[in-house]
């Protein structure tokens, strides 16, 4: 079983994060679309949206029908492609190819080590949420501070954070499939959903590491 759902689980990920990128790249491309989202409060809203959709799919995926959990799953990519298409704006679309590239082999290590290893991953878990909301305070207040130094270590943290927990998510996956606790189609959208996650923020974090911004 345990195949079959990572074969799931991978699938759903790769539709989400393509829905996420297809529809950032649309978005980008209509003068229209990026006025109307950038120009007003649409973008907090959406960022809002994002929000409420993540952590109710998180929260109820288990008991949702699996239809139901597709479509909230597939619905929170296409939001958050809208907010994501301001890194076609600020970065050259080769530049944005790269990365994704680099992140993609970043993300394939780490996710084979956190399959195949023998070592218990799970009590890094506890350590790499403390780690990543440590990230999310210092990241707040370099707002304020705005140092490229800060922010550049900032981001080579953050992605040790998430490349940790890849490992992390795609063993605990492996582990829920032998414990036939939750429904394979239900289990495959939230482990697609963590996977996601895992790989968006790779990205973001390469990206403004390596990023050629257009101006």
């Amino acid at each position: 079983m345990k195949d079959k759902l990572m074969s799931k689980t991978f699938l759903w990920m790769c539709v989400g994060l393509l829905v996420t990128f297809l529809t950032g790249f649309f978005v980008a491309n209509n003068e229209v679309m990026i006025v109307n989202i950038f120009k007003n409060s649409t973008y907090l809203i959406l960022c809002i949206v994002e929000l409420i959709l993540v952590i109710a799919l998180s929260a109820k995926v288990r008991t949702m029908g699996k239809n139901v959990a597709r479509i909230f799953f597939i619905l929170y990519s296409f939001v958050t492609g809208l907010t994501f298409s301001s890194i076609f704006i600020i970065y050259e679309l080769t530049s944005i190819l790269y990365v994704f590239l680099l992140a993609s082999v970043v993300f394939l290590v780490f996710g084979l080590i956190g399959y195949f290893t023998k070592l218990d991953l799970t009590k890094i878990g506890t350590y790499l949420m403390m780690a990543l909301f440590a990230v999310i305070i210092c990241f707040l207040i370099n707002l304020f501070v705005d140092s490229n130094s800060f922010d550049l270590i900032l981001s080579i943290i953050s992605i040790l954070i998430f490349i940790g927990f890849t490992a992390y998510d795609v063993q605990k996956i492996k582990r829920l499939s032998e414990e036939d606790l939750i429904p394979e189609d239900n289990l495959s959208i939230i482990g697609a959903l963590n996977l996601y996650l895992d790989y968006i923020n790779i990205f973001l974090d390469l990206l403004r590491i390596f990023g050629n911004s257009r101006d």
